[in-house]
């Protein structure tokens, strides 16, 4: 394998790895050119064991040796090394977790597909909050559920912060973003799926008492940060589930919330 050393942060070579501090651009470069950043050598080797395609690989020279079964199995990737002051000025962070590399996007999984065996699948609407997003579908590997699906403007589960809170789960975990929003909830229900909000109602059921009945087929949709789920999502699932407080809590963050009703919810044989 041919490592390219480098001497320069203008190196156009490494245009994939620059101002990767940069939210707003990195949300609108990423998706448009197909491609994520994996940080960190355990999140690498996810994406490479999820049969994710590698663009380069980008790292300090002395965590080459731990990567070396991956640029064997990678021969005709590139990989540029370069002092750690260096990489920190192109990134711009201290990159202290092995190496990164820039990944190609996988092609969509269409909608039937991805529902095609499941039993527990997670909907998220409009989940802004990165942070959110990788601790979700953490939980969602963890405590078995089959598919994550995201509404139109949630938050990209293959952005670098949700990638990383993720520890690599996100490759894990089937999901799909869908288009018709929340439309699109008619194509769980056609697939046999109740669809479920987890939401603050009048009407809501406690998480136990829907657990209880151990239902086939069950979407569990969680709703935006702050302002919950909207009124037209409301209005199209089967029934709303709530997680009862105590302590005069009102609520638990959604990413907590989603861990403790995918636990409680999970399908029993």
């Amino acid at each position: 394998m041919t490592f390219h050393y480098l001497e320069s942060a203008d190196d156009p070579r490494v245009s994939d790895y620059t101002t990767l501090t940069d939210v707003h651009l990195r949300k609108l470069r990423e998706p448009a050119e197909g491609m994520y950043i994996a940080e960190s050598s355990r999140v690498l080797r996810r994406a490479l064991a999820a049969g994710h395609q590698p663009r380069s690989f980008f790292l300090a020279e002395k965590w080459m040796a731990d990567l070396d079964d991956v640029f064997r199995a990678y021969p005709d990737v590139p990989a540029f090394i370069g002092s750690a002051a260096l990489l920190e000025e192109i990134t711009g962070f201290h990159l202290h977790r092995g190496a990164m590399a820039a990944m190609q996007r996988p092609a969509p999984v269409p909608l039937p597909e991805l529902l095609s065996g499941a039993r527990r699948v997670a909907v998220l609407e409009d989940i802004v909050d990165h942070t959110n997003v990788g601790a979700i579908f953490r939980s969602a590997a963890a405590l078995d559920i089959d598919a994550v699906l995201v509404s139109p403007r949630c938050g990209d589960p293959l952005y670098r912060r949700s990638v990383r809170v993720s520890m690599g789960t996100v490759f894990q975990v089937p999901w799909a973003r869908l288009q018709d929003w929340p439309g699109d909830l008619e194509v769980l229900k056609d697939h046999g799926f109740t669809v479920a909000a987890l939401e603050l109602t009048p009407d809501a059921e406690d998480v136990d008492a829907v657990a209880s009945r151990n239902l086939s087929k069950l979407a569990l949709v969680l709703g935006t940060e702050g302002a919950g789920m909207s009124p037209g999502t409301l209005a199209a699932v089967d029934l709303a589930v709530k997680i009862p407080m105590r302590n005069g809590v009102d609520s638990l963050n959604v990413a907590a919330a989603s861990a403790v009703a995918f636990w409680e919810l999970r399908a029993r044989d």
